[in-house]
Formats: C-alpha cells, structure tokens, sequence
C-alpha cells in the first residue's frame, strides 16, 4: 500500500469540495479501493501504486479547471475522472472566469480595447464616465495576470477623497477609516475570486488595497497596479504614484474628468498627466463614452442628461459674458462721446 499526499493550494477548497463536500464524496465513489481523506488543501490517498498515481493525476486536472473556471460541477468531474476531458464550450474574448464560473469579458468593443492596449502597454489610462467599466474590467486583468503567474501581487489604490460631503470623525482603526473609500475596489474583486481565497491573498499581501498617500517611497516590481478615480489626485500625487512603476510591472489608470472632487482650484493630477505623457512611447490611452456604460440603462440617460445641462449652462455663461462685452462696450463709446 501507498500513501501519496497532493496539495490543491491554489484553488478554493470550497470550490473544489463542493457544498456539503459533495464533489468529494463524488470522487471517493469513483475511487471505492481507496482511503481518501481530504483537510483544507491537503487530500491523503491510500492504495495501491496504479491506483493512486492514477488518482493524483485526475485530482491535480480537477483543481487546474477549478483554479480557471471557479467552477467544479459533477458532469466534470465524471468527464475527468472518466478520461474523457471536460466538454467545455469555448468562449472568445473572456478575461477569467468569476464565481460560479461566470465569465468576464470585455462586454463593449471600447472594453475589448482596453484589453489589448493593456496587453501592448505598461502605462494605460482608462478615461470615462461612470458605469463603463473602466475599473471592473482593470481588475479583471489584473486578476488574469496573478493567475497567469504573470505578476507577484496586485496593487489597487484610490485616492482618499470625499465626494461633496464631509463625513466627520470615522471611528475604528486606520483600516476601519480608510475602508469606505476602497469599498468599490473590494466590491470587484469579490465578483472574481472565492471568499476564502481573496482573504488569503489580502492575509499574505499578494493583494493589496490602499489609499494613495501609502504609495510614496515604495517601488512595485512584478505586479499590476490600478490606480482608480484619478482625476481626484492632485498634480504632486499621480506623479509620485506614476514613478512607483518597477520592473515587470503594468499600470492602469481610470478616471472621469468630469467628476473631479477636488478643492476649488485645485488642478487634476489626471488631467496634467495626460497632457504631459501624450504621445510618449509605451503609455497608452482609452477613451470610453456614454454608449460603453453597461450598468442599468438609465444611467446612460442620467449621463445625457447631465451633458446636455451642462451644454446649456455653458452656452448661457458665454451669452452672458457677450452681453457684458457688449454693454461695457457701449458704456465705453457713451464716456467718449
């Protein structure tokens, strides 16, 4: 008799389990000869040798299309088990697989832009109103590449800024403080990574979520950094935030230019940084608009809306400035007369 021992580290064991430990039973049936016992990411197979080489090769098929596909049903583990390989329907254009298997992709052709200027560029500014999915789909590929082994860690920072209100004294630690600010980013990742394996990346800082002012003096090698809501950073923080940018490593900058939150006449650091970095090799640039907005469809006509009251105000400050042209002008005529 043997006993070999196969670690099933980089899936979700609730994933892989299945609820009630039912994908686990299914494969103890499938194997009757064996002693299986399975505790977290350790599974413990005893038998003979053909057996349970046998079964340590399907169990490490098993965890890669889990680990893919956050997604392990009964039809493939029999299609696995069974030699048969599972009947997966191929999908283009997909970033990665969420929970539940749900695929995530570039949903409008400005998305699937993103995608690959992302691919062709270390630096790429994602530019847009809300709802667009500059960011969503930012961490998507920034999830891609830590499951790709492509990057070490994911970096996501935003700026600590307070959308018109003041929220006063916030209670707790600085976690507790800063939190409210990140929610959106935490939101995102949620979608895409199991529960008990996103709070291991954030134990062990493979994943890291932090306001901006906790970027200076630090150097980010192999890793995916997002950096969102940047038109609310103030000329001095995006250029300390941009030369943070290390060795094998990818930026993505979102931000709606319309939606700047800053101090009155206080200049946007994106809004400087895109002017400055146009047309410098290896940073690139995406431009959403109101047609890209994926979210409910009144959003889009919230959006128009906007634009077109904003139109009308600008129109109205320029028909009042010639007015005044005007009467200051034929003030000036009277006083020469």
């Amino acid at each position: 008799m043997i006993e070999r021992i196969v670690i099933i580290d980089n899936v979700d064991p609730i994933c892989f389990y299945g609820v009630n430990n039912a994908n686990m039973q299914l494969i103890k049936n499938l194997y009757p000869k064996l002693r299986i016992s399975a505790r977290g990411s350790v599974i413990r197979v005893i038998g003979e040798d053909r057996e349970t080489s046998d079964f340590e090769a399907k169990i490490k098929e098993l965890s890669a299309y889990a680990e893919r596909y956050n997604s392990l049903t009964e039809d493939v583990i029999l299609d696995i088990v069974k030699g048969e390989g599972p009947k997966v329907q191929k999908r283009d254009g997909v970033i990665i697989y969420g929970i539940n298997g749900k695929p995530i992709q570039g949903r409008t052709p400005t998305q699937q832009k993103l995608v690959e200027t992302v691919g062709e560029n270390d630096l790429t500014f994602a530019l847009g109103p809300a709802g667009t999915g500059k960011t969503y789909i930012a961490i998507a590929l920034a999830v891609r590449a830590l499951k790709n082994r492509e990057a070490r860690k994911i970096i996501l920072s935003r700026p600590a800024v307070e959308a018109g209100e003041k929220l006063g004294f916030l209670p707790g630690d600085m976690k507790d403080k800063i939190d409210p600010y990140l929610q959106p980013l935490y939101d995102a990742l949620e979608d895409m990574i199991p529960a008990v394996k996103l709070k291991e990346y954030m134990e062990t800082k493979v994943i890291q979520i932090a306001p901006l002012a906790f970027m200076r003096g630090r150097t980010l090698n192999d890793a995916i950094i997002v950096l969102d809501e940047a038109q609310n950073t103030t000329t001095h923080q995006i250029k300390m935030f941009l030369t943070r940018l290390g060795m094998n490593a990818k930026m993505i900058i979102t931000g709606d230019v319309t939606q700047i939150d800053l101090p009155h006449k206080t200049q946007s650091g994106l809004v400087q940084a895109l002017k400055v970095l146009d047309g410098v090799p290896g940073v690139g640039r995406v431009e959403f608009g109101k047609k890209d907005i994926v979210r409910h469809h009144l959003v889009q006509r919230i959006v128009e809306a906007y634009e077109k009251h904003d139109e009308e105000e600008a129109a109205a400050a320029r028909a009042a400035a010639a007015a005044r042209e005007a009467l200051e002008a034929a003030e000036a005529k009277l006083n020469e007369d």
